[in-house]
């Protein structure tokens, strides 16, 4: 599947001034984007907003970064999930390049711009999209840009695209990172009803030559990735790096490859589990007729004794017209956020299995209508090092090149709050407010 026109990069500005055009195949005509502003701003007063929109036969695939629209168009049935692939991959060349994407840094590049989108994609199909192999030869230099044109690295055209050749290292090193992010919904009877571990195998690699690595997960790991669900639960998702050998894996569960230079993400993956709060929180609410309202939140570590949780931050809604802030902790420190209507509760280090208290005191012009406002949900961020809830382990990384150096692997493995661990709060339409098992967020 190819797709025609890509790469409109639009301002967020009322005047949706495009700024960058690049007609691939040339069968859609460029002045089609100024149906795109029409429909985008008929479905933002809406408040419907559709990450595709169509003008008679021409689809508009679009995503938004910073102040600027991504918008690729095609005449086609275009593999949507290529074209926002792609588009995202845009997005993280244009920052590995200008640091920062936005309308300044495309306008003070547009030769880069126009140069990098000539590579990333041929007559609609996608090509060279590694950011550190297109940095060899596509530089933000002008006096460097017309010597590098002569030349184009082999690695373009070689079977290993990820990888340069050449590349020497004093002290040759691997670094893997297992980072396991948790989301839990917990609703205010203290029931889990939602809840997943998005997980992330990282490396930094600094290697020399053109090693091949053979990375050992454990059995539990295995019988995931290969659906027995007999065995354990069933990793969803799972997505590998393209340097990765997926009939070496299909045949015998090797994880076979050989590394981009620098950080990658090696695999990801989902877990659809049943997953315990791993910092329990409860909330009580007692709000006091015309004058004040107190709040007690307690948090529990529900994770081993040994593993520590570290730069805990849990976050507390209060009503919007709350002044006069009064707290009390028994480890850590809190603070008002009145712009945001929260306390934050700071904990530098959680020990497992701990129990802390924070108190806070609160004056109310008035209560009356506090109970229509809403309530938020308790939120929880932290981190836990040493520790993983899926129970993923590496049990061996092979590195294997031609002139035998020795090499040194080193595992950190990591477990953290995701984007959704949320304790919801219970209101009662009383003077006295007893929120039970609050929010539980991991």
């Amino acid at each position: 599947d190819t797709f025609s026109t890509v790469c409109h990069t639009l301002t967020q500005t009322s005047s949706h001034q495009v700024l960058i055009c690049r007609n691939y195949k040339g069968d859609v005509d460029m002045s089609e984007i100024d149906h795109f502003f029409t429909l985008l701003m008929q479905q933002e007063e809406e408040g419907l907003l559709c990450p595709v929109m169509s003008h008679g036969n021409v689809h508009f695939l679009w995503i938004k970064h910073s102040n600027l629209y991504l918008v690729a168009t095609t005449n086609k049935n275009s593999n949507a999930s290529l074209v926002y692939s792609f588009l995202y991959k845009l997005v993280e060349v244009f920052t590995e390049y200008f640091k920062e994407l936005e309308e300044e840094s495309i306008q003070d590049n547009f030769v880069v711009v126009y140069e990098l989108l000539d590579e990333l994609m041929d007559f609609g199909f996608p090509q060279t999209t590694d950011s550190k192999i297109l940095q060899e030869y596509i530089t933000q230099q002008g006096n460097k840009l017309e010597v590098a044109k002569t030349k184009v690295p082999t690695t373009v055209t070689n079977a290993v695209s990820w990888r340069s050749e050449g590349i020497r290292y004093k002290k040759n090193e691997v670094f893997i990172d297992v980072i396991e992010s948790i989301n839990v919904l917990v609703n205010a009877n203290g029931s889990v009803m939602s809840s997943d571990i998005v997980g992330s195998i990282k490396l930094k690699t600094m290697l020399s030559g053109m090693p091949e690595l053979r990375l050992g997960l454990n059995d539990r790991m295995l019988f995931a990735l290969t659906g027995d669900k007999g065995k354990t639960v069933t990793m969803e998702d799972v997505k590998f790096h393209q340097c990765v050998r997926l009939s070496r894996f299909e045949s015998d569960r090797t994880i076979s490859f050989i590394p981009p230079d620098g950080e990658s993400e090696l695999m990801s993956y989902r877990i659809n589990t049943h997953v315990k709060p791993l910092i329990w929180i409860e909330s009580v609410i007692e709000k006091f007729s015309h004058s004040r309202v107190e709040i007690m939140v307690k948090a529990k570590g529900q994770f081993k004794k040994q593993s520590v949780a570290n730069n805990v931050e849990i976050r507390v809604p209060v009503p919007s017209d709350a002044d006069s802030p009064k707290f009390k902790t028994s480890t850590g420190h809190a603070k008002y956020v009145p712009e945001k209507n929260l306390v934050v509760w700071s904990i530098k280090s959680f020990p497992g299995g701990k129990e802390l208290l924070m108190r806070a005191h609160f004056c109310l012009p008035s209560v009356e209508n506090h109970e229509t406002e809403g309530r938020p949900p308790i939120t929880v961020k932290f981190e836990i090092p040493y520790f993983t809830v899926s129970g993923i382990q590496v049990r061996y990384m092979k590195i294997i090149e031609k002139s035998g150096y020795q090499a040194l692997p080193w595992v950190r493995y990591i477990t953290q709050s995701g984007g959704e661990l949320q304790l919801l709060i219970q209101t009662r339409n009383s003077v006295k407010l007893a929120c039970g098992p609050s929010d539980v967020c991991l």
